[in-house]
């Protein structure tokens, strides 16, 4: 008789048992050492009195026969080890069985020193978990969705008219006129529900479920004693070829994406991410033209900006106070032309609009996600969701053992010793970090004294723009190797804490990871931005670091050119290298590297993938590591986008760029190169939500502090209506320039060459606010500064109440859940309500019927032969009741 599975098409090969019937719906692997004695290729497990004494006595089990067939080495040490791997495979495959799962074992393949356990769920497992969880199941009860009407309706059918291109080649992007009623399954009122198959959505859902409930497959992966746990791709489903075709293809990046059915194939919480990812991409164009608009505002008007013109002007012959000491000479004004001009692309008027205009925009976005968030709630069915109950982890559960087996009077003691390391070892860390950005600022100061000494003219007139740029790279490469280091510890010290649930762990991995990242990230741009060229003091009295290296200061311009400078090359260059490149490279050379170790050649594996089963397949891809770094390097970008975007206006364009093409190498990885995740659902976010908050509102008073402190803004405004005599800017620089006698320099700190200019030099000038040397108190802070400092400090209040107060407006006024919806959730209740009654009213009309039959038949007969033919009458009538 031929074996069933070899009528099995290609595309479907390996994703059933043996049989050719039941679908693989879940896949464990396992490391096997084969002897020389034969085996059958497959066995299909059932429950022994072996495991059954597993699972009722503590007593160490018996040893294995010889002929076991999970002894690989006649080595007695090995032997042990592998028999209590065996054993506990045995016992936690027994328990899936008791629960009803079907399960085959395959230890013949074409992977050597892998078995595989297949596990099947039989439809009536199914559906009592589906029972269990109260997943919602569509009924047979429909009712019409109404659209708005009148002019909106006219509006709303051109926006879709206009961007139906935009739409992917899928039957549900239509809009549904008509929708279910939903309801949580029961198996007594599976007659109300739609007729549902094996392959509807909430199958693996359930599977995902099951694996909850049958605590301990974490621990026994962390343990070795399985490999991987993963359901399969199913290939052979018209779902997976329409994902590959229009969402993981570059041809179509210009179209929306299928979150519907997305969802389906992978489950809510993937869903919600890309969801997510898909509306911060769509509000980052309008973000990206604004930022365009400023920058072509700032090239435009930079010829008819005064201050620049003042600084370019040659016969202004302004002369300076050296940038360093002994090498570095007096040097003109007007060679700070360049730098002047570029610092006006960012540091304009339209740029504190554009502050504001972000600000509100970080609101708008977490509204409509809400907004967004609560629809596709609607339509996935998940109103009225609750959480699973988070069961504890299996680490948890032995370490609670442990101590109660112990008796451990010292566990509060080691508590508190595991909470003063987590807080030592990330305060260490941050302290890596500034000693770092430390480093790079010696780095900066060595490197500007060295390039002004040398020979060659262009090294010494490049000197600012070679320190910038290169420390700036020297920044991005700290980053993205602390980056990688900070996630390591990050886990080592959550999983030191030994979080009881899940869903603890990974809120506090998020929080540690997020914050380590986070100064990693932001810590060189925030020196830039609120300490550099504020520590230095002034020619004559600088400060220095270790005796011997004075403290840098900014260019003419101000700062916002060098963090324009360090925010755009670390921005772009995490998204290039990080974002992307690694996305590609390091699972490529994963895959090679156990490629590698199956002892296979590159030219071979496209032939051996051929003759793969689809379990055999799966099993070389990357492991699904959780959604954490996706929204991780997302929250990063969005705080590039939103914190200092004052200096960067460009930053919301490189991310919309970036996103594009992310997330095309998201799906495509996610189908093709990741192993198929277990389908979780999820109603919302979770704490990532709450990170957006507050970066949204951190990013406030960043942007308030940087057009204050950071730019020229306001001490332009301040000459303007107080010291300017026609209320031009004419004069603003040498406004701004304080005057220095030469003569006052410290021991060994002038100029080796004083007549580089060409002339004898008695005053230079340097950008403060300071009392001139002939007067009464030389040096001393004038009174402008503190007219300028008054006016920085009003306007960072007055911006951040206008903004917060706008932000707040906008939350008020924009309903969490749009009208529509609520709209048809109060319909859905109203119908449910009067379908149940219905039914009700049907029964006890069919048990009245029943009623009267069983008083005519007793009328008919005797009563000895009434009372069956009454009973059977209403046994029929009951029965019937399932069945209208």
């Amino acid at each position: 008789m031929p074996n069933p599975s070899h009528l099995v098409p290609a595309e479907e090969k390996g994703l059933y048992f043996q049989d050719g019937k039941r679908r693989v719906d879940y896949v464990l692997t396992y490391h096997i050492k084969k002897t020389s004695s034969s085996r059958r290729h497959t066995s299909r497990l059932r429950d022994n009195a072996f495991t059954r004494t597993l699972r009722r006595g503590r007593e160490p089990p018996p040893p294995a026969p010889k002929d076991d067939a999970e002894v690989g080495s006649p080595h007695h040490s090995m032997d042990h080890h592998d028999d209590d791997k065996c054993l506990r495979r045995e016992e936690f495959e027994s328990n899936l069985m008791e629960m009803g799962l079907e399960l085959e074992r395959d230890e013949e393949t074409k992977t050597p020193g892998v078995g595989f356990v297949k596990i099947h769920a039989p439809w009536s497992i199914l559906c009592r978990e589906a029972e269990f969880m109260k997943l919602k199941m569509p009924t047979k009860k429909v009712y019409e969705v109404k659209h708005s009407s009148g002019v909106m309706e006219k509006i709303n059918a051109f926006i879709s008219k206009l961007t139906d291109p935009l739409h992917p080649n899928l039957e549900e992007n239509r809009t549904q006129k008509v929708k279910h009623l939903s309801y949580p399954f029961s198996r007594e009122k599976q007659h109300l529900l739609v007729s549902a198959s094996q392959q509807h959505p909430f199958s693996r859902i359930i599977q995902h479920f099951i694996f909850t409930r049958c605590s301990g497959i974490t621990s026994l992966l962390g343990s070795g004693v399985y490999l991987a746990a993963y359901p399969l791709h199913d290939v052979s489903i018209h779902h997976y070829t329409l994902l590959y075709e229009e969402w993981a293809s570059y041809s179509v990046f210009y179209k929306y994406q299928p979150i519907g059915l997305i969802r389906k194939y992978f489950g809510e919480k993937i869903g919600l991410y890309f969801a997510w990812l898909g509306v911060y991409t769509q509000m980052l164009i309008p973000a990206s033209l604004v930022g365009v608009i400023v920058f072509l505002y700032g090239c435009v008007t930079v010829d008819d900006d005064i201050p620049s013109m003042e600084i370019c002007d040659q016969r202004k012959n302004i002369t300076m106070c050296p940038l360093c000491d002994r090498v570095c000479s007096y040097w003109n004004l007007s060679t700070a032309c360049g730098t002047a001009r570029a610092s006006h692309l960012f540091d304009n008027p339209a740029t504190v609009f554009f502050s504001i205009f972000m600000a509100l925009w970080a609101a708008f976005f977490m509204e409509h996600w809400k907004r967004r968030q609560m629809r596709l709630n609607y339509e996935w069915d998940l109103t009225g969701f609750e959480d699973e109950e988070d069961h504890p982890r299996a680490e948890y559960e032995f370490r609670v053992m442990q101590k109660s087996l112990k008796k451990d009077h010292k566990s509060q003691k080691f508590k508190d010793l595991s909470a003063k390391l987590n807080a030592s070892l990330a305060i260490l860390q941050i302290g890596v970090t500034f000693a770092i950005v430390f480093g790079v600022i010696l780095y900066r100061i060595s490197t500007k004294a060295a390039l002004a000494m040398s020979s060659n003219p262009m090294t010494r007139s490049n000197v600012r723009l070679t320190v910038k740029t290169t420390a700036a790279i020297i920044n991005l490469v700290v980053i993205l190797i602390l980056d990688e280091v900070y996630g390591a510890v990050a886990r080592w010290l959550t999983v030191l804490e030994v979080p009881k649930t899940d869903k603890s762990f990974e809120e506090r991995l998020i929080f540690k990871t997020f914050i380590l990242k986070f100064v990693n990230a932001f810590t060189p741009i925030i020196y830039i931005a609120f300490f550099r060229g504020r520590l230095g003091g002034r020619p004559g009295s600088y400060l220095y670091v270790f005796e011997s290296y004075r403290m840098e200061e900014c260019a003419h311009g101000g700062c916002l050119m060098e963090l324009c400078i360090q925010l755009s090359i670390t921005m772009l260059g995490k998204q290039l290298i990080q974002n992307n490149l690694f996305e590609i490279g390091v699972p490529k050379l994963k895959k090679l590297i156990r490629y590698i170790k199956s002892k296979r050649g590159s030219f071979q594996e496209e032939e051996y993938e051929k003759k793969l089963q689809r379990y055999e397949t799966d099993h070389f891809l990357e492991p699904f590591a959780g959604l954490t770094p996706e929204y991780m390097e997302m929250i990063i970008q969005f705080g590039f986008v939103t914190l200092f975007v004052a200096s960067f206006p460009l930053a919301p364009l490189f991310a919309l760029l970036n996103n594009i093409i992310e997330i095309r190498l998201d799906a495509k990885k996610f189908v093709a190169e990741l192993r198929r995740p277990d389908a979780a659902r999820g109603k919302d976010i979770g704490i990532w939500y709450n990170i957006l908050r507050g970066v949204a509102k951190v990013a406030v008073i960043v942007n308030a502090f940087v057009i204050s402190f950071t730019s020229d803004f306001i001490p332009r405004l301040v000459y303007q209506y107080m010291y300017s005599p026609d209320g031009s800017m004419h004069s603003f620089v040498n406004h701004t320039l304080s005057y220095f006698n030469v003569s006052h320099f410290q021991n060994g700190t002038a100029p080796l060459e004083p007549f580089h200019l060409g002339f004898h030099v008695d005053i230079c000038r340097y950008k403060d606010y300071r009392e001139p040397p002939w007067s009464l108190t030389p040096y001393e802070i004038s009174k402008e500064f503190w007219a300028v400092l008054a006016a920085r400090l009003a306007f960072v209040k007055i911006i951040f109440n206008v903004v917060m107060l706008m932000s707040d407006v906008v939350d008020w006024i924009i309903p969490d859940i749009p009208k529509d919806i609520s709209l048809q959730i109060y319909k859905e209740k109203i119908l449910m309500m009067d379908l149940f009654m219905k039914e009700e009213q049907g029964k006890t009309r069919i048990e009245d019927s029943c009623k009267e039959t069983s008083t005519l038949t007793r009328s008919r007969h005797s009563p000895i032969s009434a009372a069956p033919s009454a009973g059977s009458g209403l046994l029929v009538c009951v029965g019937s009741t399932h069945h209208p």
